[in-house]
């Protein structure tokens, strides 16, 4: 291809619709005044027969969760695991997207693929293997960014390793953290 036509070509690659820079600089600032604050987030799961199940966000439509045929659901929606992993997924671009806001990067693509090491042998301790907490769940995670836009490689594997350091669902996933579950009065 030309330079002329490499230009043309740049020229008219659309950029991802942006976010309000004015508004990310604000929040941080405020995170800055106060980086103690916490907000919560709320979900209701109701099963709706065999592993299918409806989990209600706000004002969404519920999130499907199902498991695949061979672990007994009907495969009509993804399985928890993945559920967990779109969520990951969702957080990594929304980092990636607002330290590139940050640093004045202009993004034209953002895909984030996630892979994970995960098994059931314990059944989900319905008389499966004895296994401890630290045996099951997700046992590895792998993540590639594909990410373009108006910066360096370097530039942008920056702007991918901060979003990673700071994401907050990464940490989750990273780190142990207090959990407790109980009966509902």
């Amino acid at each position: 291809m030309s330079n002329a036509a490499e230009t043309a070509t740049s020229a008219t690659e659309a950029y991802l619709r942006p976010i309000d820079r004015d508004g990310l600089m604000a929040f941080a600032e405020k995170g800055r005044e106060n980086p103690g604050k916490r907000g919560s987030n709320t979900v209701r799961t109701v099963m709706q027969g065999m592993y299918r199940s409806l989990s209600y966000v706000g004002d969404h439509q519920p999130v499907v969760v199902d498991e695949p045929l061979h672990l007994f659901g009907e495969n009509t929606a993804p399985a928890p695991g993945e559920i967990a992993l779109s969520g990951l997924g969702g957080c990594l671009a929304v980092g990636i997207t607002a330290v590139a806001t940050w640093m004045n990067v202009k993004l034209t693509r953002l895909e984030v693929f996630l892979e994970a090491d995960i098994g059931n042998p314990a059944a989900w301790g319905a008389g499966g293997a004895d296994m401890r907490p630290e045996e099951m769940g997700f046992q590895a995670i792998r993540v590639k960014v594909l990410v373009e836009g108006d910066a360096t490689r370097e530039e942008l594997d920056e702007i991918v390793r901060r979003a990673n350091y700071f994401s907050p669902v990464a940490n989750t996933m990273r780190n142990p953290i207090p959990f407790e579950i109980a009966l509902k009065d």
